[in-house]
């Protein structure tokens, strides 16, 4: 492969993944949405009542477990992305603010879920977990503007 020298032979270059490779990325993504919209409504409005007050909901901590290994795939699909289709977007200089917003919210996501599971205690749990899924749904938005984006670019 040679050293691309211009942004002008940038269209020739594909940042289209192999199918195995996007459908992968598309089914831990709604998985990490879904797990996460779930541990949410199970924590905050579907908690059961007991003589002895609120508890928690039998369902929140399979949510959470679902949610981590979807969180450990992407990490590993994440990783996959940037050897070619992320060096090359940036070599090309083609959707470079949704991709350096993905690696900046993805990052942040990163951050605040080690945080929760490793840092935060109990009176400042809530700041961490309100970080934490607020920015989940931003990533989820901006992922699908970046493949709109990126697919716009394409057929232009």
């Amino acid at each position: 492969m040679t050293r691309m020298s211009s942004p002008a032979t940038a269209p020739y270059l594909s940042f289209k993944l192999e199918r195995w490779h996007r459908r992968s990325i598309y089914a831990t993504g709604i998985v990490l949405l879904l797990s996460g919209a779930a541990w949410l409504l199970l924590h905050y409005f579907l908690r059961p009542m007991s003589a002895f007050g609120e508890g928690v909901n039998p369902l929140e901590p399979w949510a959470m477990k679902l949610h981590g290994a979807a969180a450990m795939a992407t990490l590993f699909l994440v990783g996959s992305l940037l050897h070619l289709h992320v060096r090359r977007a940036l070599r090309a200089g083609r959707n470079t603010l949704t991709g350096w917003a993905m690696i900046a919210t993805l990052s942040m996501l990163t951050l605040t879920g080690y945080g929760l599971y490793y840092v935060a205690g109990e009176s400042d749990r809530a700041v961490w977990s309100l970080l934490h899924w607020s920015v989940g749904f931003v990533v989820a938005v901006l992922f699908v503007v970046h493949v709109l984006v990126g697919r716009r670019s394409v057929s232009n």
